[in-house]
């Protein structure tokens, strides 16, 4: 009886805030084109994949561009992948851009040109993690499935756990307290997935969490704990100017701005640390971002 009735609690309690955060996003949603209804499973995947370590109000215009160009998984696989890292302009991290095409190329040799609905299929595409499978199954096609990125683990780890932030890693752990927050049916897991993830990223914040202005005030483990620090609170930002991957940004401006070949001394104006440039160059050239013919550089294909 007792066992019986701490699984009814429990249940009581994620049904709680599963409900309390769903309503909190019907309210309080961005309205962004891809979570937009008719939005297409290639479109979420896109987005999905853009929005890794890059903030919406970057995204947002560079999928609007990428969408109306390649609207379809056939009609970015039939441009060569050098157009898709010029595209991507200066979202960062462009090794994504080629792991989109190669994503595309499979989806239409071993797809037909349609995202898959099932998670494994997903996550054997080229580029395709845990979280971006579980992400396009539960946004694109309305599945039951744990979606947990940083701002989803953070607020589990405040709302329900009582520390301050989730960690640096999602952990099987992580995925096993979240699925036991959503509810049974799929519709309704989905938009709860998503609501975690909304909270997360206007309200319950790393940095300056706005606790007041939260639907989980009142039940928030955190706060009536009363806010104890965590490793994750307070953490200096990463310095980005002069570092390798700033000068890796500068070479690839330059390769994207032209329409043919580069000569090295071109390359060789954008930074004076001769050792850095040179460190830079060999690790595009080594991710296969850059190609190298006769002393001249281009962008793949």
């Amino acid at each position: 009886m007792r066992i019986a009735s701490h699984r009814n609690a429990q249940t009581t309690i994620a049904d709680h805030i599963a409900d309390t955060l769903t309503r909190w996003y019907s309210a309080n949603a961005r309205d962004l084109a891809w979570r937009r209804p008719g939005a297409s499973p290639w479109s979420v995947l896109v987005s999905e994949v853009m929005l890794q370590q890059t903030q919406v109000s970057r995204v947002a215009p560079a999928w609007e561009r990428w969408m109306e160009r390649w609207p379809t998984p056939g009609h970015l696989a039939a441009d060569p992948p050098g157009e898709a890292i010029r595209a991507w302009d200066r979202l960062g991290y462009p090794r994504r851009a080629l792991r989109l095409h190669a994503c595309a190329t499979a989806i239409v040799e071993r797809h037909g040109g349609v995202v898959p609905d099932d998670v494994e299929a997903l996550l054997a595409l080229p580029g395709i993690g845990v979280y971006t499978a579980r992400a396009v199954a539960a946004f694109a096609f309305r599945q039951r499935h744990p979606v947990v990125d940083t701002n989803v683990r953070r607020v589990v780890a405040r709302a329900v756990g009582g520390r301050a932030d989730g960690g640096g890693n999602t952990s099987p752990a992580d995925l096993r307290a979240m699925e036991a927050l959503l509810p049974d049916d799929h519709e309704a897991a989905a938009r709860a997935s998503i609501a975690f993830m909304e909270l997360g990223a206007l309200i319950c914040t790393s940095r300056a969490p706005r606790c007041t202005e939260c639907p989980l005030t009142a039940s928030c483990t955190w706060r009536l704990a009363g806010y104890p620090a965590g490793d994750g609170i307070g953490r200096p930002s990463q310095r980005y100017h002069g570092t390798d991957r700033y000068v890796r940004g500068l070479i690839m401006a330059v390769l994207r701005a032209s329409d043919g070949p580069v000569l090295l001394e071109q390359l060789d104006a954008v930074w004076p640390d001769a050792d850095q440039r040179k460190r830079a160059l060999a690790g595009l050239l080594t991710d296969g971002l850059v190609n190298e013919r006769e002393e001249t550089y281009t962008l793949p294909g």
